[in-house]
């Protein structure tokens, strides 16, 4: 219960301010990523690729226009030779066509695979540097489920933005296309009413920009709300996935608890919550169907009510009247690209904001708090540890040693202790520089770096060879090292299963991953070790059995283990405090900027 106060009181999230960040903001952010990233070249030919295909496949839409005046005007005289040779010349262009729209396909493809490899290495890339994960994860809201963010979140912004890019592109280019040849088609339109002339310039061009315009404000007026919708409801799907994942590693201790039905009644509140923002989905996706749909079907008779008082007049002929309607409903289809895509615009708004804000906040939370006294670090070249009127700093106060001056020597094996709820592991990540806020100056010993163990070890997905040779620590053990060091941890079984990959988390009991790590540390050969309550679980044998393989494989070493103090006095002669000071100024909230990021809900797990 003391672990679990002490615990509760040093892993309070970093105070946050959220601010918004604005579209610019974010899309200022992705540009960098993909400026840096190693595709960028392959990313660049590619989208120059895509471009000359859409224009060559433009230039193929034109032909085809204008092949349905000589094709529909052969009908209307039954001239069967023109016919057939007209069907020669739609066979010659369709067959172009189909080579230019499977090459798009192929390079649409293309672009997503290297755009999400691109997104998600530089996300990766951003997330690992030192000390970053840790940090958000405590910075709020933004750090909640960031697996999420860098996987779901990554590739379908990559999917929307290549799909939403290349058909802005196609449109475009079809729209500089056909608005000059429907501009030629309708200068000719003359208008009889009554006894009067009236000849409108571009007349088909102005009703096409009307039509669609008209309808892109009304799309965009009843779709807008589910840029909103769609981010909450991915945020929603993250809470339920966390939810599942939390479960399920803990299985049994839901079992032996018999907290099934606890446990099925928070996962059914989740899915609640996923249900009820997909529910608001539909109903604004159903809203904006009525504008689209209604839209959709006009357009079908559309161009031919347009065109219709002149071909009634005499003015065109019946092959001129399907060509006309051809470019009508060409340039009223690239002019419509907004109308047809509003669900996917507003999806995409969604998944950037989340994307973006995501690598913002990576990139702000180096400097949180900047406002904010900082520990100072530095080197002893005496080779000591030392801590000088050191006070870290947390929301509940400031947590500091009873001792405002403190000097470790090499090879001292020094006891730390406190209270539950003083702060021991944030005293600990303070050391080891994860947590630097606060005030006073920790001195380091000058060319060592000290190993940090934190309460629950960490083992990496792989062999057991490769978990014990650790990529920072020096020349790989040999096989007989390895195996003595586990015998003398009481772990000389897995010996026989050194080159075995496996979840050794899943596999090992608790006490035994708290030995292997301990194994771990003594195949390094550290000169300094900081320990922050890892001893303090072991039971009677193995805890002697640790000590002991201390003892004899690093007897030169400096060991400061911080816990609750009831280890052998003499393997650590030396004992420190530590006091918390919930008087002393607390930590002020820092400004993190983000998009519509909504707090999690009430009793929200971070996932671990």
């Amino acid at each position: 219960m003391a672990d679990q106060l002490d615990k509760d009181a040093t892993a309070q999230p970093v105070a946050v301010t959220v601010e918004a960040s604005s579209l610019r903001d974010q899309v200022a952010t992705i540009r960098r990523a993909l400026t840096g990233s190693p595709v960028r070249k392959t990313l660049l030919w590619m989208s120059a690729g895509i471009m000359a295909v859409i224009i060559a496949t433009s230039i193929g839409q034109v032909l085809l226009n204008r092949w349905n005046q000589p094709f529909y005007d052969a009908l209307a005289r039954r001239d069967m030779a023109a016919f057939l040779h007209q069907l020669l010349v739609f066979a010659a262009i369709a067959g172009g066509l189909l080579v230019l729209n499977i090459g798009q396909t192929w390079l649409n493809q293309m672009i997503r695979l290297k755009l999400r490899e691109a997104l998600t290495l530089d996300l990766i890339e951003q997330w690992m540097r030192p000390a970053r994960a840790f940090r958000l994860a405590n910075a709020g809201a933004i750090g909640v489920n960031p697996d999420q963010r860098m996987q779901q979140d990554a590739a379908h912004l990559s999917d929307l933005s290549t799909d939403l890019g290349v058909g802005l592109l196609q449109s475009c280019i079809l729209l500089v296309s056909f608005v000059g040849v429907l501009w030629e088609l309708s200068a000719g339109f003359v208008f009889h009413i009554g006894g009067t002339s009236l000849a409108i310039p571009g007349y088909m061009v102005w009703a096409a920009i009307l039509y669609a315009g008209t309808a892109s404000w009304l799309s965009w007026l009843v779709g807008r709300p589910l840029i909103r919708l769609n981010s909450d409801r991915y945020t929603r799907e993250a809470e339920l996935r966390s939810s599942m994942v939390r479960v399920n590693e803990n299985v049994d201790a839901i079992a032996l608890y018999h907290g099934e039905a606890d446990a099925r009644r928070r996962l059914g509140l989740d899915l609640d919550t996923v249900l009820g923002a997909m529910r608001r989905i539909y109903t604004a996706q159903i809203n904006l169907s009525w504008v689209t749909d209604t839209y959709g079907w006009i357009t079908v008779v559309a161009p031919i009510l347009v065109a219709s008082p002149v071909y009634f007049s005499g003015d065109i002929s019946f092959g001129g009247l399907m060509m006309a309607v051809g470019a009508f409903n060409q340039v009223h289809s690239s002019l419509r690209w907004f109308i047809n895509n509003i669900g996917s615009i507003a999806d995409w708004r969604a998944t950037l904001m989340r994307v973006a804000d995501f690598r913002i906040a990576l990139d702000e939370t180096d400097v949180l708090h900047d406002k904010e006294r900082r520990i100072e670090f530095g080197d002893n070249a005496n080779g000591n540890l030392t801590f000088e009127k050191l006070e870290v700093a947390s929301p509940e106060g400031c947590t500091r040693l009873g001792d405002q001056h403190v000097e470790i020597r090499p090879g001292e094996r020094v006891m730390i202790t406190g209270d539950p709820g003083a702060g021991k592991t944030l005293f600990f990540r303070a050391i080891a520089g994860l947590w630097p806020w606060g005030s006073g100056r920790i001195g380091l010993p000058a060319g060592e770096t000290p190993i940090f163990v934190p309460r629950v070890p960490y083992f990496p997905a792989g062999t057991l060879r490769e978990v014990l040779d650790h990529p920072n620590g020096p020349a790989p053990a040999s096989d007989a090292d390895i195996s003595a060091v586990l015998a003398e941890v009481g772990l000389e079984r897995l010996s026989s299963s050194l080159d075995r990959a496996g979840r050794w988390e899943h596999e090992l009991g608790d006490d035994e991953q708290r030995s292997l790590a301990f194994a771990r540390l003594a195949l390094r050969q550290p000169k300094w070790v900081i320990i922050d309550e890892a001893m303090d679980a072991f039971d009677g044998p193995s805890l002697r059995r640790v000590l002991s393989m201390l003892e004899k494989r690093l007897p030169e070493a400096a060991i400061l283990n911080i816990g609750r103090g009831l280890h052998n006095n003499h393997f650590f002669p030396r004992a420190l405090t530590i006091v918390k000071d919930s008087g002393a100024p607390a930590l002020k909230p820092a400004r993190v900027r983000a998009g519509a990021i909504d707090p999690p809900p009430a009793g929200a797990r971070r996932k671990k």
